[in-house]
């Protein structure tokens, strides 16, 4: 089974369901949600894409480090490089994705796993469980310009900084009460209420695309200009 599948819902609605344990981001993760999304653009007349994950308490635990940093420690930096670039592809294709883009955060949503979330237009995110937390303050790896540039588009610049500066978990009603999610749902109604939220925006894909296009023009040049990080003594600089 791939990592990253899809099925068409009722009212228009792809849902994209990730199912590779705590969909952590390496390079077959990230080729297999391009697979998916490039399969619902153009297989589908989808107005509206749902993402959640298969895994019963984690959206997404962020960057594979437990695969990453081998390579980085074996010097193989040309696949690293292409990692980095590769996470900013997928972040950019979710931002301009022509049509509608509801995150379903159906557990922890860590790090990377939270930034991605981000590029999304809209984020419903599980009541019971399951937190939203930027822990790159204590991992030693301060954001690339495009991960800010992607995270400042979703979230207020006065959460930002706290949760960047102190790494604290968020549960989804605080997230929900600082703007971060649209709405905290229990996990019995979060896909019913992402799915319907979702089908009730049948909006045209081209008007969507261009309006994408116009209004992400910055943050788009940005992530385009992203030069992969170097590393020093475990941390990592732009």
């Amino acid at each position: 089974m791939d990592r990253v599948t899809w099925s068409l819902e009722k009212d228009g609605v792809a849902l994209v369901t990730m199912r590779d344990g705590e969909n952590r981001l390496n390079a077959s993760f990230l080729a297999s949600f391009q697979r998916t999304l490039d399969a619902v653009e153009n297989e589908t007349d989808a107005r509206a894409v749902v993402v959640t994950s298969e895994h019963e308490k984690i959206f997404s635990n962020g960057i594979d480090l437990d695969w990453l940093m081998p390579l980085i420690q074996a010097g193989a930096w040309d696949e690293a490089k292409a990692f980095f670039s590769g996470m900013m592809a997928l972040f950019r294709r979710i931002l301009t994705f022509p049509a509608i883009t509801v995150a379903a955060i159906s557990g922890h949503a860590f790090a990377g796993g939270a930034i991605m979330s981000c590029a999304f237009d809209f984020r419903f995110m599980r009541s019971d469980r399951g937190f939203f937390c930027f822990p790159e303050v204590d991992l030693g790896i301060p954001f690339l310009p495009g991960m800010i540039a992607v995270i400042s588009k979703a979230i207020p610049a006065y959460a930002f900084e706290e949760m960047q500066y102190t790494g604290r978990r968020l549960t989804a009603e605080e997230c929900a009460s600082r703007h971060v999610v649209t709405k905290a749902c229990p996990r019995e109604t979060l896909l019913e209420e992402s799915l319907a939220f979702a089908g009730s925006l049948n909006k045209r894909r081209e008007v969507v695309k261009e309006m994408k296009r116009r209004m992400y023009r910055d943050i788009l040049r940005i992530l385009d200009e992203e030069d992969p990080p170097v590393i020093e003594t475990g941390v990592f600089y732009v």
